[in-house]
């Protein structure tokens, strides 16, 4: 098997779930931005427990605060091609944090086997 990188930009964006936009949750409308971007994917990570700028803490943990946990949209792209979407996500007017990180992609050379498919040694997998 052959491991194929890639060098790329990591793009989060933390806010609470209860953030909207246009009566539309935010994470929401951030998904469909990158979406309509042509960004390769983008995830949203709901957390159990967090705080942000207010110092409140959100937590799942009790009833009373179960309220706006915190939320995490993650995309991963090529770096001019995240770049070119930030001036979308400024449209939203996104009061959480917003953070840019380098990584490393690593793909596999050869497609993994499906249901019904030979993988390359001969065997068919369920």
């Amino acid at each position: 098997m052959t491991f194929r990188t890639d060098r790329a930009l990591r793009l989060t964006v933390y806010l609470g779930e209860d953030d909207t936009w246009h009566h539309r949750p935010l994470y929401s409308e951030i998904v469909h931005r990158a979406h309509a971007a042509g960004l390769t994917g983008a995830s949203v990570f709901r957390g159990v427990e967090g705080f942000g700028a207010s110092s409140r803490i959100h937590t799942s943990r009790l009833l009373s605060l179960s309220e706006d946990l915190p939320v995490a949209v993650v995309v991963v792209d090529a770096e001019e091609r995240i770049r070119a979407f930030l001036p979308r996500l400024e449209e939203l007017a996104v009061e959480g944090l917003v953070t840019l990180e380098a990584c490393e992609v690593v793909r596999y050379a050869e497609p993994t086997p499906g249901p019904g498919r030979t993988d390359p040694k001969g065997k068919k997998s369920l």
